[in-house]
């Protein structure tokens, strides 16, 4: 059996400190009237988000990972990786949808190519 190497990239942990927080923040408010207690609702769900959203990327495959699913693409829909104007990593798949990766920035593009066990092709 191979092993493979997945290099997952994930949003800043601060904001998973900071919905923890609101959290402990809105437990008096939400325990104050029992109709309050869907408050905490929002930071939960901004907690599961941050430790579960971002992209993960093997020499099989990209996952990309959201609040409460994921998708994955095969590397042979991928036909091109790119930045966007905001400097977020952007893939372009082969019917032309275009994607934006999770927790993926342009700078970051060339270590994601790496997972596939290819080099960077120069510019053409």
């Amino acid at each position: 059996m191979t092993r493979v190497d997945t290099i997952r990239f994930r949003h800043n942990q601060a904001i998973l400190v900071a919905a923890i927080v609101a959290f402990v923040g809105a437990l008096p408010l939400a325990t104050a009237n029992p109709w309050l207690l869907w408050v905490l609702l929002v930071p939960l769900a901004v907690m599961v988000w941050a430790w579960r959203a971002g992209t993960d990327a093997d020499s099989r495959e990209l996952r990309l990972r959201a609040l409460a699913g994921q998708r994955r693409i095969p590397w042979e829909r991928v036909a091109e990786l790119t930045g966007d104007a905001r400097g977020r990593g952007v893939v372009r798949l082969d019917d032309g949808e275009l994607l934006v990766l999770p927790a993926v920035r342009a700078d970051d593009l060339p270590r994601l190519v790496s997972a596939t066990g290819q080099e960077l092709s120069g510019t053409d």
